[in-house]
């Protein structure tokens, strides 16, 4: 095959497997394997220039910053929804439908979730990507095509199908962050000691709007078109027929999107989005129910504002308002204080809140949060809940503004803010108490070395009783060590022992993550684990032009890793855990499950949820969170949530704990 037919062929592949990922939850290769492939397309590119196309996957990132956004105005203006706030005015939308319809017919109504995002429109001319923008203000938006091109799921060219993509069409669609990629996300931004997000959607509009396309390329933005300005020659006439054309262009759309035939249907896909919102793994906050017909949206027409053939039902809020009773600083383990507000608990969206994340000095500030204020909070999911604003009006004595220490609330040692940095952090590395705590907790927990029994008591009372420092302390703990402390039965203290003795037989990748290196993630770890063949000299040795060289590890993390290896005492500390019988077994990956898509729900006697994604994944299975016609099994708990009704709507295999074990010696259930 000549060069320019290998990069054809290339782009094509890489194209179907973006499209099998975000468009039908479907991957058909590993994410190591989909790496090797835009590898080999950058090489062989680098190797001809003359051969790159614009629209090639490669192309995604690669635009420089730039100092601001230019304006585009929208050929059709992108109006905003009257809302809904309960049944009633849901009925009363239904009723001046039919009026000015001028019929007493049922009538056909496409019902989708209203996404938590942020709103765009995606341009494409002759089937080729154009541009793209922000609602903005419905008239005009922001151009953000450089930082919309990084999305793997927006393709660069419509896929050819049955309809005709001549001319200009404008896809309508909402840009968002599913909460589980928002919690990785987060997570390693604390592995790499960065502020954490306080949001998806909040991080999800700040990233798209970021000036410079390579930092948006590293969020897990991801899109659901769901409307259509100028339509070109595509040839739709209703709502439903656009959402069913939508994935054969190759543009993803929401699962969940349905008609029903008048406002009884209506009322019931209503309140079905209510009852399984939190177990979404992505935020919405109302229900959007358009007519169908387009003939009969343009008879309706708009108002100056909305249109008149849609409304979006707002479902029950997921903010309240509460008082701040205390902030307290609270330090990590990378020494980072953050301010926590202590709230007068109140009940947000079914679960009681006491805390609130402050973030940091800056966000105070901004805010004008102080303690006895009445506040509005606000809590998404799993997300930690955070201090929307303060209710001003509420405020009726003047009260002194918070200022966070100026030594550590640990260990009374200074505190520095270093410059580029937002946050407050304590000098004392070594032997700040919190930060000991903080580094010895993250080192035994689950994705780290995982020490069962050990917890966050046990290792509280021994850094109290001085039993231990460092990683390798934990290793010399003895019987004699452990029976003074409080509440320590021969048996509890047993069962400790084993497991530390357990886990000495360790995956390089999990020690690693439990050195808590600044920058280095769990991803980064299962990295390094891999080029290094789980050998922590060659690791230790390792320059940072060497690290630069492996896919996927950038110059900041090259130099922190060789920067905590260069550390004397951190590499004594290794040493002994290496002494005490610390050792690395290599991780054999199964690909026996690998086309297998499986989802968990409900709680389990003898495995934790956890423990059976972690199992299901050394099979090469993927755990999804939402269930799809692509589902293979639901793993089946007590007290399943929705995901049961809709596993038996698309007649999916379930399967139960019991099966569990079977499963994975390969004996699946019929």
């Amino acid at each position: 095959m000549d060069v320019q037919k290998k990069i054809l062929s290339l782009i094509k592949e890489i194209d179907k497997h973006n499209i099998d990922y975000y468009v039908y939850d479907n991957p058909k290769i590993l994410d190591s394997q989909y790496d090797l492939l835009l590898r080999e397309l950058e090489k062989l590119e680098k190797l001809h220039p003359d051969l790159i196309s614009d629209y090639s996957p490669t192309k995604r990132v690669g635009s420089k910053p730039t100092s601001k956004f230019d304006s585009i105005d929208h050929s059709i203006p992108m109006l905003s929804l009257a809302n809904a706030m309960d049944h009633q005015e849901l009925i009363d939308f239904d009723l001046r439908v039919k009026k000015i319809l001028d019929t007493n017919q049922d009538i056909e109504y496409a019902m989708e979730p209203k996404l938590d995002g942020l709103a765009v429109e995606v341009v494409y001319e002759d089937g080729y990507l154009k541009h793209g923008s922000t609602r903005g203000n419905g008239v005009t938006g922001e151009d953000v095509s450089s930082n919309l091109k990084t999305i793997k799921a927006i393709p660069l060219t419509l896929l050819d199908s049955d309809v005709d993509t001549s001319g200009i069409i404008e896809f309508r669609g909402e840009v968002f962050i599913n909460h589980s990629d928002f919690k990785m996300l987060n997570k390693k931004r604390v592995d790499e000691d960065e502020a954490v997000f306080a949001n998806p959607r909040n991080c999800a509009a700040g990233s798209l709007r970021q000036l410079d396309p390579q930092i948006t390329s590293s969020r897990p933005l991801r899109i659901n078109f769901y409307s259509i300005g100028l339509k070109g020659n595509l040839g739709v006439n209703t709502q439903i027929e656009l959402i069913k054309c939508l994935p054969t262009l190759g543009l993803p759309v929401n699962n969940l999107i349905k008609t029903g035939k008048g406002i009884n249907d209506v009322i019931k896909y209503y309140d079905y989005l209510e009852s399984i919102r939190n177990d979404l793994d992505y935020d919405i906050d109302g229900v959007v129910i358009k007519v169908n017909s387009f003939d009969h949206q343009a008879t309706l027409g708009q108002r100056s504002r909305s249109p008149r053939w849609a409304i979006a039902g707002k479902l029950k809020s997921q903010q309240e308002t509460t008082t701040i009773i205390d902030i307290i600083p609270s330090v990590g383990r990378t020494g980072a204080i953050t301010p926590v507000a202590k709230l007068d608990a109140v009940n947000v969206g079914g679960a009681m809140v006491s805390n609130a994340t402050l973030h940091n000095q800056d966000e105070i500030d901004r805010k004008d949060i102080r303690v006895g204020d009445t506040v509005l909070i606000q809590r998404a999911g799993d997300v930690i809940p955070e201090v929307i604003k303060v209710i001003a009006e509420k405020r009726h004595s003047e009260r002194p503004q918070y200022q966070l220490p100026d030594s550590c609330p640990s260990c009374s040692s200074s505190v520095a803010r270093v410059e580029g940095d937002v946050v407050l952090r304590c000098m004392n590395s070594e032997n700040c108490p919190a930060q000991v705590s903080g580094r010895m907790k993250h080192f035994v927990s689950k994705n780290c070395m995982d020490i069962d029994g050990v917890g966050e008591k046990l290792i509280d009372s021994l850094i109290s009783n001085k039993l231990v420092q460092k990683y390798s302390d934990l290793f010399k703990l003895s019987y004699s060590d452990l029976e003074d402390l409080e509440r320590m039965a021969d048996k509890s203290i047993n069962n400790i022992l084993e497991s530390i003795n357990n886990a000495k037989n360790a995956r390089f990748s999990r020690f690693l993550n439990g050195l808590g290196i600044r920058n280095v993630g769990t991803h980064a770890c299962n990295l390094l684990e891999k080029h290094f063949d789980s050998d922590i000299n060659k690791l230790a040795s390792t320059t940072e032009d060497d690290l630069n060289n492996i896919h996927e590890i950038g110059e900041i993390m090259a130099s922190s890793i060789v920067g905590y290896f260069s550390n004397q005492a951190n590499m004594d500390d290794i040493n002994e855990c290496i002494s005490l019988g610390v050792t690395f077994k290599k991780n054999k990956v199964s690909n026996e499950f690998k086309n297998l898509s499986f989802v968990i729900t409900g709680s389990f006697e003898n495995l934790s949820r956890a423990d059976i994604k972690k199992k299901l994944e050394s099979f090469g299975a993927r755990v999804s969170n939402s269930i799809s016609k692509n589902t293979a099994y639901l793993v089946l708990g007590s007290t399943p949530g929705s995901k049961l009704q809709k596993a038996n709507d698309l007649d999916i295999p379930i399967i139960n704990e019991d099966d569990i074990n079977s499963l994975l010696e390969g004996i699946l259930p019929s």
